[in-house]
C-alpha cells in the first residue's frame, strides 16, 4: 500500500523556519503525522499495557511531549520549571480522562506547534552557542539540542509503532 503523500522532508521547506533548522521541522512534522495515523482509533484499554515488559503506548505519548518541551527549554538556555519536573515524574503513569488517547495526541500536537514556533524564532547565528543540560549542565549547543529533539522524537515514534502493532495483533485479555 503506497502513501499518497510524500514524506514531509520531500514536500519542500516549511514556511518561516530557518534553512539550517528545516530538518528538525521536517522530523517533528513527520512524527506528528505518523502518531496521528498510528493512534487513530487506538483502543484506550491498551494504553498502559506493557507487552513483553516494554514501555507502554501511554508512556511514549507522554515522553514525546515531555522531551520536546524539556530539550527546547534547554535550547532557550532556561531551567526546567516545577511543572516540567512534575510532567517528567508522571511519564508512564496513567491518569483520569474521558478520552486519554485523544488528550495525549492533542498535547503532543500542541508541543510540536510550540517547537515549530521556537524554531521559527531561532537565530541561526546562535546554533553553536553553548547550552548546559540539566542541573549538571552537561555540554551541548542550541543545534545539538534541537537536532537531538528531532531524532529522539523519531526514535520514540518507531518504538510506539512497534508497541501499537504488537498490542493490536496480540492483544492481552483486559484485566
Amino acid at each position: 500500500m503506497s502513501n499518497p503523500k510524500p514524506e514531509v522532508w520531500q514536500r519542500g521547506p516549511v514556511a518561516g523556519i530557518p534553512s539550517l533548522l528545516q530538518p528538525v521541522a521536517h522530523a517533528l512534522l513527520q512524527a506528528r503525522e505518523e502518531v496521528y495515523a498510528l493512534m487513530n482509533d487506538f483502543p484506550s484499554r491498551y494504553l498502559w499495557q506493557k507487552p513483553a515488559g516494554v514501555a507502554s503506548v501511554g508512556f511514549h505519548l507522554q515522553h514525546l511531549t515531555g522531551v520536546l518541551d524539556r530539550l527546547f527549554t534547554y535550547a532557550r538556555n532556561e531551567s526546567l520549571s516545577p511543572a516540567q519536573r512534575a510532567w517528567l515524574a508522571a511519564e508512564g503513569k496513567s491518569f483520569e480522562s474521558e478520552n486519554p488517547v485523544l488528550e495525549l495526541i492533542s498535547r503532543f500536537n500542541s508541543q510540536v506547534d510550540q517547537a515549530l514556533q521556537q524554531l521559527a524564532n531561532t537565530d541561526e547565528q546562535t546554533l553553536t552557542d553553548f547550552r548546559g543540560i540539566g542541573r549538571a549542565q552537561l555540554p551541548s549547543t542550541v543545534l545539538g539540542l534541537l537536532f537531538h529533539s528531532a531524532e529522539h522524537t523519531q526514535r520514540h515514534v518507531g518504538q510506539l509503532f512497534v508497541t501499537v502493532r504488537v498490542l493490536l495483533t496480540y492483544p492481552k485479555p483486559d484485566h
